[in-house]
């Protein structure tokens, strides 16, 4: 099986675009379903965030995998085919685990370094295995991935390149506004600003959320208080600052809501604030457009370059990884066989010398033995050392069409392993 990734990010389509397609709860559920019910996919996971949605998808034929993957984004998210493809990319074996890489370490985020995205992938892993649409390949792979992550955000500077959202979004503002902040929705965005609100020194911090025993968790964690999302409006006319992340799906905040001068920050797609709201005087309204025109924190200098060299080695050793173990189950293979060998021809000497000693035997036995797996022992040290190469494949099929091996054997090796 071979690694695909299709999908769109901010890199490659505009906000409300990504804002159409952004997917969450059935809709979620649902196209995984659909994706690995295709008959050439064998496992699926989707990462869909608030900056793209990706499929990453095991499948042994690349282009009928592409076109029904597309085809089925197409049809969940609503948005006709012909006006997706053109956001597009698609990534394939190597190109698809470099992605995967580079999109854990927060290379390819909005703002560079930010470290919600490996929640967030590890969220999407999550999912999948509930749902069972993910097995061996993708497993590995995505466990990989998040270890790349972590090494990334410890090992290198790539925290200090980029802010996070919630900060790009206040530099924006200029400076953190006011004394009283109202955070709508309670996730890990909704946490994350309220830490980074806490950490500037705000202290009248307000959160309301639809499920009040979150809103409360995270109104303690930093010193605020907890309201009933039915009491945003009364809280909007107290807030000199607002910061919603809801994935409510529609508009939390309206114009008819907003009855004085505030600073809002909408970090939601779908967005949770009406962008009418933009009209009204002593209004500033922020949300991702904003963010992505605004290029801030797109840049990271000597860390991005020290996470482009981790992933790159990362990379390298992971195919190297693969390829071996690709090559594996022909070299098992080959040795059963050569045992096979090895049993019928000492069984056939011995219905010939039924009365050979024993101790002879067993003497004969190891040494037929010892020339078989010295004989073995070269070809198979040797091909699992090429196997590392980009071309490693092709040893492994040699090592099958010289030794004449059952081409389904291999892969029957390679189910019992798994």
């Amino acid at each position: 099986m071979s690694v695909l990734a299709i999908g769109l990010s901010h890199r490659t389509a505009p906000v409300a675009l990504l804002e159409r397609v952004s997917l969450s709860g059935d809709a979620l559920d649902k196209l995984l379903y659909d994706v690995q019910q295709d008959l050439c996919v064998a496992e699926v996971m989707v990462v869909s965030t608030c900056n793209r949605v990706e499929v990453y998808a095991a499948v042994d034929r690349f282009h009928a995998a592409v076109s029904a993957v597309t085809a089925l984004l197409g049809v969940h998210t609503g948005v006709p085919v012909d006006e997706l493809t053109p956001h597009l990319y698609v990534h394939y074996e190597d190109r698809a685990v470099e992605h995967l890489f580079s999109v854990v370490c927060g290379l390819d985020s909005m703002v560079v370094g930010e470290a919600q995205i490996l929640g967030q992938v590890r969220q999407s892993l999550k999912l999948a295995q509930e749902r069972g649409t993910v097995g061996a390949t993708l497993n590995e792979l995505v466990q990989r991935a998040l270890r790349v992550g972590k090494r990334a955000h410890s090992e290198t500077g790539i925290d200090h390149a980029g802010s996070s959202l919630v900060s790009a979004g206040l530099a924006l503002a200029g400076r953190v506004v006011g004394t009283r902040a109202l955070i709508v929705g309670a996730g890990s965005m909704s946490a994350l600003a309220a830490a980074t609100l806490a950490r500037a020194g705000v202290s009248d911090i307000v959160v309301a959320n639809r499920t009040f025993e979150r809103a409360v968790r995270l109104a303690e964690s930093v010193g605020g208080r907890a309201v009933e999302l039915s009491a945003v409006a009364q809280e909007l006319a107290e807030a000199d600052l607002v910061i919603t992340c809801t994935g409510a799906g529609h508009h939390v905040i309206t114009p008819e809501m907003v009855t004085r001068s505030v600073f809002l920050l909408d970090l939601a797609l779908p967005h949770d604030i009406d962008p009418a709201v933009r009209e009204l005087p002593g209004v500033t309204l922020v949300d991702l457009d904003t963010i992505q025109r605004s290029g801030i924190g797109a840049r990271g200098g000597d860390a991005v370059e020290a996470v482009r060299t981790l992933v790159a080695e990362e990379l390298d050793a992971f195919l190297s990884a693969e390829r071996a173990a690709r090559v594996t189950p022909t070299v098992v293979a080959l040795r059963s066989k050569a045992a096979g060998v090895v049993e019928a021809e000492l069984g056939r000497l011995l219905m010939r010398v039924p009365d050979l000693d024993g101790k002879v035997r067993a003497e004969v036995t190891q040494t037929v033995q010892r020339v078989v797996d010295k004989l073995l022992h070269e070809p198979t040290v040797r091909v699992k050392q090429l196997a590392t190469s980009p071309a490693g494949d092709h040893y492994a099929e040699a090592l099958r069409e010289l030794f004449d091996l059952d081409p389904k054997m291999p892969e029957a090796v390679r189910e019992v392993e798994r």
